[in-house]
């Protein structure tokens, strides 16, 4: 891929995510930043990606690098007593930031400013809001008490579909073959996280009807876009338009939604398509 010869090469077939079963000490144990070392970035000056594109990778990367601030609201709950949830959420909190990383690599070729001026900047807009949640989310949580986890589990499941599905997207609309290859690298992790959620999330919503209450009403009340607790409005529109404003995207979003039908007790929710209407994509 050196010298910029990646991005001649004819794009691959859309990503796929497979149904992986997961073993926490396997994931602790292989736990690594994404890798791009073998890739020539300067492929990029050659063939820019458009406008449009690095929008929402600038979106995607405020999102990756605000993950430890998510980490920071879930230790404070009853999840932090479970060791294979702590085990877990130390691999996914360092390979999140990494994804950060090689996506502000991508916008500082660009010319798109990044670095921790911007990403202080993008948590102090959040004032007041982001200093309260964690201390009202903890109150809630420790009230619910175990129950608290399967709606933290399903929560990151349906957050990690959407985050492979948004990089799934991007891949099919800009077919630009080097930045395909760094959407395959991040969503390969990306899935390794969604088979630990989504086997978290099955196991504490199984044949427990309050958790699956709990779990449901959360979710309908509360629940937004991925990214929607930290970006502007205009930012999530043009995110979900981009992405998911045509045909194509609207099944991809649908197919989504199929996936939370599957976990006990959550049949019927529509959570994307709702957010599909809510910001006028779709009808």
């Amino acid at each position: 891929m050196k010298g910029g010869t990646a991005v001649t090469d004819p794009p691959r077939a859309p990503l796929r995510m497979s149904d992986v079963s997961f073993d926490v000490g396997t994931y602790a144990a292989t736990v690594r930043p994404v890798d791009w070392a073998d890739l020539d970035l300067d492929g990029f000056r050659t063939r820019p990606l458009s406008d449009g594109t690095l929008r929402c990778l600038r979106y995607m990367s405020d999102v990756e690098t605000h993950t430890v601030c998510y980490l920071r609201d879930l230790l404070i709950t009853p999840s932090h007593r479970d060791p294979a949830i702590t085990t877990f959420l130390s691999g996914w909190n360092w390979e999140e930031y990494w994804h950060g990383e090689i996506l502000d690599k991508v916008l500082q070729i660009h010319g798109v400013p990044t670095g921790p001026e911007h990403t202080q900047a993008l948590r102090k807009d959040l004032g007041w809001s982001d200093r309260w949640a964690p201390l009202v989310q903890s109150i809630a949580a420790n009230l619910v008490g175990e129950d608290f986890i399967a709606t933290h589990m399903t929560w990151g499941a349906v957050n990690e579909w959407c985050t492979h599905s948004g990089y799934s997207r991007l891949v099919a609309v800009e077919r630009h073959p080097l930045l395909t290859e760094i959407l395959r690298r991040i969503a390969k992790q990306e899935t390794r996280h969604i088979a630990f959620y989504n086997s978290q999330a099955r196991d504490r919503l199984t044949d427990r009807p309050k958790a699956q209450r709990i779990t449901r009403l959360a979710l309908r009340a509360r629940w937004g876009i991925v990214g929607s607790g930290v970006m502007p409005h205009d930012e999530i529109k043009h995110l979900l338009t981009y992405l998911y404003g045509d045909q194509d995207g609207l099944v991809e979003a649908r197919t989504i939604d199929t996936k939370i039908d599957t976990l006990p007790g959550l049949a019927g929710l529509q959570l994307v398509e709702r957010q599909l209407r809510r910001f006028g994509i779709t009808q």
